[in-house]
């Protein structure tokens, strides 16, 4: 368990934020990858994403090709959702939040610095993620050489922190909001 009754709002948060530095730091962690929901014209869609990064204001930054549907609904509707699971810990995390597209600024230059040659091919493939093709062999040619041009950089600017702890027919259920600048603290029902 991530957290219990007998723990204050502040040590479950610092819990909770824990976790999620946790998350973008291990790759084994069950927080590194989530689930991005958005929202467009057509309704709403879920992926997963690997959280890169995440910041001392718990900004979560991950990486996407420009070019896919998710960077056109977050444009429109930056409006989105994160949602966590920890198995063996039995905690559900929600993030509510905005997206930040960065696709050509210095902080975008800056992750991809970072990023291996073999995973930089992933956001220099020739085709458009989503293009109809006959074979799957189709979707394995990269531009040559690779560029920083498709790479696209998603910050999430949290709002709202909904921690769930399962806990058979006792479950426990905390809310974290930010309002000016502070995160306001209390329990809710499950």
């Amino acid at each position: 368990m991530l957290f219990t009754k007998e723990n204050s709002l502040e040590e479950i948060f610092q819990s909770v934020k824990h976790e999620l530095h946790r998350g973008a730091l291990d790759a084994k962690h069950p927080f590194r990858f989530v689930t991005l929901a958005t929202k467009s014209e057509n309704g709403v869609d879920a992926r997963y994403v690997v959280v890169r990064s995440i910041d001392e204001e718990l900004n979560i930054f991950f990486f996407t090709d420009g070019r896919t549907s998710k960077v056109k609904q977050l444009v429109s509707f930056p409006d989105m959702a994160l949602l966590f699971y920890h198995p063996a810990k039995r905690t559900q995390i929600k993030i509510l939040g905005k997206a930040l597209i960065h696709s050509n600024d210095e902080f975008k230059a800056k992750f991809w610095s970072k990023i291996q040659v073999e995973g930089q091919k992933a956001y220099n493939q020739i085709l458009v993620p989503g293009s109809a093709i006959q074979d799957p062999s189709e979707a394995f040619a990269w531009n040559e050489p690779l560029t920083v041009t498709n790479f696209t950089l998603i910050q999430v600017k949290p709002i709202e922190i909904d921690a769930l702890q399962l806990k058979g027919n006792e479950h426990l259920r905390v809310l974290f909001k930010l309002q000016e600048n502070r995160w306001k603290k209390k329990w809710i029902a499950p």
